[in-house]
Parts: C-alpha cells; structure tokens; sequence
C-alpha cells in the first residue's frame, strides 16, 4: 500500500497489536523483527527513517572497546557478537575497518576501572599501552568461536610511525585491530522496512507521521505532509523515540524521565593530505580531555569527530562552531603540524545519543547499554508503553530481538524465526569473492544491457538491490544527472517511487551518500529535485518549495555552503 492507502487503512480499521513510536534503528530493528512472527504492527516516526541518532553516529559497528574499564564485559561481548553478525548480513553496507589506537605512556589507565567500581573515577586517566593491551586480549578472547577480523597487534614507536607518518612522534608505541564501517548505515534502516512491508501486509510504516496524543485507548497520529489525524487503538505501544522517547511519552500523558541524552557531533572533510595520513584505517585516540575522539577514512573524505556534550533538546542538536573549533584543536595533538582548514569542511552532522538519564559529571561514564522501561497502563491509557532506553547502532538487533521476545510474552504468542543470520536488504545472495562479485556485474549487465561499470558503481551502492534498480533503469531512457553526472535521472527515479521519500532531503541525506560526501551543487540540487517532482508528480511550486526546504536543512543542519547550493 502507498502512503494514503496506509492511513486509510488504520482509519478503518484502527485496532492493532502493537504501535512502535520512532523509526531509528531500534525501533526498526524491532518493527522488522514483529513483522517476521506474524504481529500486526505500524511504524511510526515524525521525521523520516534513521534521521534523529541514528543518522548522527561515527559510522561504526564495534565493540567499544573503552566500555571494558566500565566493567561492562556483556555489553563489549554482545556487541562484538553483533558486529559480526552485521559485516556476515549486510555486507553491502558494512565493511571491515582497519583501527590504529596511538599510545603515549606505558601505565596510565590502570585504575580507571576499579576507581570506577568503588565510585570514585569522576574522569578517566589516558588510557597506557598495558590498559590498551589488556583491552586488545579481551577483544580476541570474546570473538575466539566466531573470528571474522584479524587479531590485534602492538606496534613500536617506529612502526607506529611508519603505518602514519604525521602522528605525534611523543608515542610510545599503538596497537592496531579491527571494527567495522557503515558508510550507508541509514540504508541497512530503510532495507528493513521496505522488505517487512513487501513481505508482509500485516506491516506498515510511516514517515513524517507524529503522535499528537493519548488517552484511554487511543493513540492519535498526524500525517505531517497532509495535516490529517487518524486515530489507532494499539495493544501495545513501544516508544523508539530515541532522544524524544520522554517527549513521546509526555504527548500520552505520561511524564517519565529516561533520557539524558548526550549530543555528539562530526565534520567531513576534503583533505587529500589527511586522507593519506589516515591510510585506509581509522586513527581512534584519547584527547588531552579525556574524550575519545577518532579519524574514519570515508570514501576519498575523512570524517572527524565526536563530541560528547549533554543536550536537553535534541531537536536543537547542530555541531556548533565551538565544536568544529574543538576538531580542529585536537587535529594538531595528534597530527602535529596537520592543519585542517575550515572550508576543507564539506558536511556535519549532531545527534543526541539517547542515553539512560545520570547525574555523573563526565558523561563519557554513562553506560552506553540498552533496557526496556515499561510504563503500566491505569484508568487514564490502556495499553503499556515499553520505552527503548540507551542502546547503539552495532547491538540494534539484539535489542530489538529482546524486546520483540517481551513484546510476544506480552501477546500470548511465540517466537517463530530468528533474525540472527538473515541477510538485510542488498546483502541478500551477496557475492563474497572478488570473482564471484565480478561474474555477478558481467550477468547483471548482460541481462540489462547497463554498462558493467555502471552495474558496479550501483553495487556499490546498493549491493544485490542494483539489480532491481538496473532492470528499472533499462526500462527506459536514462541521463546522467546533470551536476552529479555518476548518477542517472532512472536511478533517482527508482529510489524516489520505491524508497518510501518524501522529501528531497531524504534522498539526499538518508537514501544515498550525496550529501554527506560533498557531491551536492546547485545543478545537481535542482535536477534531483526536478527528478523526484516528476516521479511522485508534484506540482512546480511544490518542487521549488522542496528545493528551498533542502537548501534549508543543508545549510542550518549540515553546514552545507548556501554559495554551493544556488
């Protein structure tokens, strides 16, 4: 059904067994995870799929390596189960990511973890070469039955410097391992609910839908691009909300305070030197202020970041000039004489970690672990709300398992299927050798007649999915995009008829990498936007309106230059 069908469906038919309130990863990992048991369910979100925190992480799938000194062994255990589970499912979308950690002293760090224990750690110390060994073995050992990554080595001084050549030469020594990249980590979010809804017509989910209240048992939802309310009568109601989830709550008369999230921030940056320096591996590191902070290779760009700040509002979340004047700063501890110019920035992004609520003074200290708040229903709301506190992108699906498994105790139902081994999206029938993924462009091509090289451009992209979108490009006549010539008018064409968009920005920011590599100008902005206007036929003042509103979000949310959008 298409997005009006849908809400005419719920206005009809109003009864549901479960409403999950945010579309961030965890509500749709969950969402994806019901829909497989058989459970009717509608995904709800106010924005679009994978666009509060979910859009805002460093793109990583990983261990957490720093949560060992916090003594949460499980959660360093699960996550690593789980970053392995994503680079075997969604290979398409997850990568191996070669990790270098500089260190500058031998002991210090040694007792950041009983400290913490007993409850006197209000900062942690640099973490020394012992303490990052001592993390390394513990990394190898919870990964010893299901080995997926190579092992870590330590490196010398000279060695280190050989792998990077602009480190501080200060360093003793560093270690090197490896995690995982997401480079399109939003796509892994919006696979999921196109393939529950085209598998399934018990799920639904909807975009820029919002809650406007609750009350006995009723929930009333506003479809944001209409105006129109409809109202639902769940028998559950898991709040995904994220950073809102206190927010959503509030808007069901139910007043909690589960979150005290944390705003964390990144820039992108065109600097062909850095990229070199960084080398193909990700430079994790401790600043002089006790927060980590990281350099990620992404594409021919580097993403730097993050900050660690508490934010009340995360709809205020934007990296701040404060925070880009922080990047820049520990750019030159690390890599002296590195210098990163303001208008090397071609993209940044903030979102609010959506954290369990704490009073610590260092917000580094806040476990990063996930639990299930429940709410009771009373006389006032009818239904129980599972509030979905904490978590991270890496451990979505074991999360969203856990709650699904509450949520079927709760229904009197039974689990039927395990979502540990299944593929996602473009990661289905995924050839995994070079000679395998090659003969799978040649067949892909032929049968389409798209050029190999394209097929391969859109494997990239979308994995296995490219199929799908070379039989719609072959379907007709096809032009480069003018501006942004790697991609096709058909291939915008494909995603915006068949991606659940809206708006422009979400092609731009959360359906392709266009965005946050730097790669949109104002004749590519125009085109794509013409492109999208064409397919879902909006009318020429809507698409004008859509351009200015995606000039908007670029310029204020992401630090696009307006000069480069014109």
């Amino acid at each position: 059904m298409n997005r009006q069908q849908i809400i005419d469906h719920y206005s009809q038919n109003p009864n549901l067994s479960v409403l999950i309130i945010g579309a961030g990863i965890n509500g749709i990992g969950t969402f994806r995870d019901l829909a497989l048991q058989g459970v009717d369910v509608l995904l709800v979100d106010k924005a679009d799929f994978c666009s509060g925190a979910s859009a805002a992480s460093s793109r990583q799938a990983h261990g957490g390596l720093r949560y060992l000194e916090h003594g949460e062994f499980g959660l360093v255990h699960e996550s690593l189960t789980e970053r392995n589970r994503l680079l075997l499912n969604a290979p398409h979308a997850v990568e191996l990511l070669p990790t270098t950690i500089p260190v500058f002293s031998w002991f210090s760090g040694l007792l950041n973890a009983p400290l913490k224990f007993i409850g006197l750690l209000k900062r942690p110390s640099e973490r020394g070469f012992i303490v990052v060994k001592i993390g390394m073995m513990f990394y190898d050992w919870f990964t010893r039955k299901n080995r997926v990554t190579p092992t870590h080595r330590m490196l010398n001084r000279e060695q280190a410097l050989a792998r990077h050549s602009k480190l501080n030469p200060s360093i003793i020594g560093a270690a090197t391992y490896y995690d995982c990249l997401m480079p399109q980590a939003e796509r892994i979010g919006v696979e999921q609910v196109l393939e529950c809804e085209t598998d399934t017509s018990l799920a639904h989910a909807l975009n820029y839908c919002s809650v406007v209240t609750g009350q006995g048992s009723t929930v009333t939802l506003k479809d944001e691009t209409s105006g129109r309310t409809f109202d639902v009568h769940p028998k559950l109601v898991i709040n995904a909300g994220g950073a809102w989830i206190d927010f959503v709550n509030r808007a069901m008369k139910r007043p909690t305070r589960f979150i005290g999230g944390t705003k964390g921030s990144h820039i992108v940056v065109d600097h062909p030197e850095l990229a070199a320096v960084v080398n193909g591996s990700s430079i994790f590191f401790e600043n002089t202020d006790g927060r980590l902070a990281i350099f990620m290779p992404f594409r021919d760009k580097v993403i730097i970041g993050a900050t660690d700040l508490r934010c009340d509002n995360p709809d205020d979340a934007v990296c701040s000039q404060e925070e880009i004047d922080y990047f820049l700063k520990f750019t030159d501890h690390i890599l002296p004489g590195m210098q990163v110019d303001p208008s090397q920035i071609v993209f940044h992004f903030s979102g609010v970690r959506p954290l369990p609520f704490s009073d610590v003074e260092f917000v580094g200290l806040v476990s990063r672990d996930h639990s299930i708040q429940v709410t009771e229903p009373d006389s006032a709301i009818q239904f129980p709300i599972y509030s979905l506190v904490g978590g991270k992108w890496t451990t979505f699906r074991a999360f969203s398992a856990e709650t699904a498994d509450k949520a079927l105790g709760f229904l009197g139902r039974s689990r039927k299927v395990s979502t540990q081994d299944m593929p996602i999206g473009g990661g289905k029938n995924y050839p995994r050798s070079t000679e395998a993924r090659d003969t799978w462009i040649k067949n892909i091509s032929h049968q389409t007649g798209v050029p190999v090289a394209r097929i391969a451009d859109l494997f990239e992209r979308y994995g296995t999915r490219a199929e799908a979108i070379a039989r719609y490009i072959s379907g007709g006549t096809d032009t480069p995009i003018d501006g942004l010539p790697s991609y096709s008018r058909r291939e915008i064409m494909f995603i915006a008829s068949q991606e659940k968009v809206e708006h422009v920005d979400d092609l731009l920011l959360r359906r392709t990498w266009i965005a946050i590599l730097g790669m949109v100008n104002g004749s590519a902005l125009k085109a794509i936007a013409n492109t999208i206007g064409e397919t879902m036929g909006w009318s020429a003042e809507q698409t004008r309106a859509e351009i200015e509103r995606a000039r908007t979000v670029l310029t204020t949310r992401n630090g696009v230059p307006a000069t480069r959008l014109q």
